[in-house]
Order: C-alpha cells, then structure tokens, then sequence
C-alpha cells in the first residue's frame, strides 16, 4: 500500500517519478495498492471556484455540490497515475472512492469511512493491474459523493490498508519523515527514525502536518504500520508502529516539540450559576469539532465560565450556533484568535512534572506568556501569543533536544 500526497504529483516530473517507483514496486512481483490527493494547489483552486460561483456561504447552502466538486481533484491524480504506469507497461486501473467500495458516513466534507468492500480492488489485483485509489472520498447510503475533510486521503489510504490485510502504508510527501520539530521552523530539528503509533496520534493532534490527525488514530487502533518517506529521494523516512526502542525509565520522555497556530480560545460566560455546559457540548460533537484545554468554573461559583480551544478554521461554524445555546441562559461568547499551542510530545509526562516546569521557565525567561495548561502522559500543551509560537518552538526544541537525539523517547542512538 502507496499513498502519495498533492505535492508528490504536482509537476508532470514528480508524476512520472512517482509513476517509476510504483511501477518498480510491481515489477519486484508486490501486488499494489496506491491511493493518491489532488494535485498540488488543485483543492484550494476548486474552493476559490465554489466562492466566486456560489458566493462567499456556498459551502453552507450546498454542502453536497461542493463535495461533488472537490472529489474531481482526487479523481483526475488518479487516472493520470494509472494512464502513466500504463505507458510505462504496467496494467493499472483508477478508481474513485465509491468505485473502490468505500462507504461513508456523516455530513458532506466531513465524512467519516464506515466500511470497505474490497472485492473489486480484490479482483483487479488478482489480474496483476496497480489500482490506483482517489483518496478524501467514499460513497454515502443515498448514493452521493462525502469527503472526509482536509487530510483525508491519509486516512484512506490507512483504511484501505487495514481492509487489506495490508499490514503496513507507505506515506509518500514532500518531507523525507517525522521530526523532532518542524524542520522548515527549525534548523536543528531532526528526522526520527522510529515514532510509537500512540504518540504519533498526539503529534499530528497538536500541529505536526506530515500526517493527518485520523489517519495516525486508525493506524494505530488498526495495527497498521506506517512508514513516512519522500516521494523525491530514496532515503528511509520514519516507521510510525506500536512500541519503541529508546531507553527504559532513563533520559528523556521527549519525542517532539510542536507548534499549531490554527487554534483559537472560546470563552463562554452566562450569569448566575446556570450550567450550559451541556448544550455547549452538544454544539461542539454535532459540527465535529473537537475541543482542547477545557477548563469550566465549578458548581458553587456566582458565574458560569467554561473556556477551550479549538481549530481556528472552525470558529466560523460554530460561534452562531454557540451563541444561540447559551442566549437563553443570559450568556455570551468571546473568541480570541491572536493565540497558538505549543507542546511537548512524549511518553510518561505526567509522572514527570519537571517537564511542565522547564517549559513554563523556559518560556517566561524569555518573556513569552503562558496560559491554559493541559497535561497528559503523552503531551503537555500551553498556550502562547500567536505572534510568539515560532519562537516558543525554537527555543523548547533547544531545552529539550540539546541531549541529542539519542534523549528523546522510542528513537534508537544513532552510529
């Protein structure tokens, strides 16, 4: 199983490089899967599309049509790999996501894989052909096309892979693996060679792109090992699997330091000791939108304050429908969007308070503020300025990986 990211398609020399690699991949007798995304910028252009032609709402308003557009990017990566393994002697054949038995559930653009016919991709390996699989899409019961978000095609590419039996997915992207921090933020950041399945979940959660959120969550409840290369040179990238093979109780906990700057803070008050928390709730888990740092005041106190973070890219659907649930309760909602996160990502933090306390020094030495703390055993996260992430970053990476790599959890010493 092959997945093959926007950017390793982008130009006609990536397409027929990565045509090569998989054609390669046959001719060594492996049966192949490969699931693929738009080609580089084409999802952002259809969207500019969907406003110019429907107006700034139309995403709202037509929901299904916007899908129905947007899976055409993922369908057209597809048949132009399959027509170039084809003039390469390879029999391959494109499929969408209904064609490939995947059926989807939940609302347009935010689909969620129920479950995978394989019988046809089955048969068509069976014939010695490369299926080549459109990601980011599935068929719903009403017949109509669903995305399943940005990221999307990550995640059915692992779906696919445990459908299979595969066992494992090789991610293909623009970066040659996971790092200790996002190498284009900073310099020293370093390529692991080895990241255990349930911290890398925490990674992609708190702003690592090179693997989206859901797909290192099904790899790692599925047992799907992942290993993340570049689709542009030939170097081993990072194995994502459960397990690691760092140190015991000794050295550090650290995997990573990241950063997010899509995040916004939502602020909930209503007067008296009214308790919407619930119906707060309720708007969150029906948009799908998943809350960070919550924190809420307790039952005996003269007001009702419940306060949490969230994608900053969802803020626009869910401050209307907020408003409308506490309104009755005399409440109001504040967003503040000049913020970020940033986190340490590692194994056993919580029986490890030091960390907290060298971030927060850290931080406040070099006159960055810190508020809303949230702790677990894989990942401490804070929130600063938005105009002080990179440098929050940079400097917890110096904090944390002056050791070398041989101090950060689950990665083997080099030499």
């Amino acid at each position: 199983m092959q997945k093959y990211g926007g950017s390793s398609l982008s130009q006609m020399e990536r397409l027929r490089r990565v045509s090569e690699r998989v054609a390669a991949t046959r001719r060594a007798g492996k049966r192949t899967v490969v699931v693929v995304s738009a080609r580089g910028d084409t999802t952002d252009e259809l969207l500019g599309l969907v406003e110019e032609v429907g107006g700034r709402h139309a995403a709202r308003r037509a929901p299904r049509e916007v899908d129905q557009l947007l899976a055409t990017g993922e369908y057209a990566s597809a048949a132009l790999l399959a027509l170039a393994l084809e003039r390469l002697g390879v029999p391959a054949v494109s499929l969408t996501g209904a064609q490939a038995g995947i059926r989807v559930v939940g609302r347009y653009g935010e689909g969620v894989i129920d479950s995978i016919d394989t019988g046809r991709i089955r048969r068509c390996l069976d014939e010695e052909r490369v299926v080549v699989v459109g990601g980011f899409q599935g068929l719903n019961d009403s017949g109509d096309v669903v995305t399943l978000g940005r990221g999307g095609s990550d995640t059915t590419a692992v779906a696919l892979a445990a459908a299979l039996d595969a066992g494992g997915c090789e991610i293909y992207t623009d970066v040659d693996g996971v790092y200790t921090a996002d190498p284009r933020l900073v310099e020293s950041a370093r390529k692991l060679p080895h990241v255990a399945a349930d911290v890398m979940v925490e990674m992609a959660f708190s702003g690592a792109k090179v693997l989206h959120a859901r797909s290192a969550e099904l790899a790692a409840a599925k047992g799907v090992e992942l290993h993340v290369r570049s689709s542009l040179s030939d170097r081993e990238g990072t194995v994502v699997s459960r397990g690691g093979t760092g140190s015991l109780e000794t050295g550090s906990a650290i995997t990573a330091i990241t950063s997010d700057a899509d995040v916004a803070r939502v602020l909930v008050h209503c007067k008296g000791r009214s308790d919407p928390a619930s119906e707060i709730l309720v708007v969150l888990a029906g948009n799908a939108v998943p809350a960070d740092l919550v924190a809420r005041s307790g039952p005996q106190e003269d007001e009702f304050r419940m306060g949490f973070t969230v994608r900053h890219s969802d803020v626009a659907r869910i401050v209307e429908p907020l408003e409308s649930a506490v309104a009755a309760f005399g409440g109001g909602v504040r967003v503040d969007t000049d913020v970020a996160k940033v986190s340490l990502i590692g194994m056993g933090l919580l029986n490890r308070p030091e960390y907290l306390a060298r971030l927060t020094t850290v931080l406040t030495g070099a006159g960055i503020g810190t508020s809303w703390v949230s702790s677990s055993q894989l990942r401490v996260s804070v929130i600063v300025p938005r105009q002080d992430h990179v440098r929050a970053l940079r400097l917890l990476h110096a904090e944390f990986a002056s050791a070398g790599p041989e101090a950060f959890a689950g990665v083997a010493p080099l030499g």
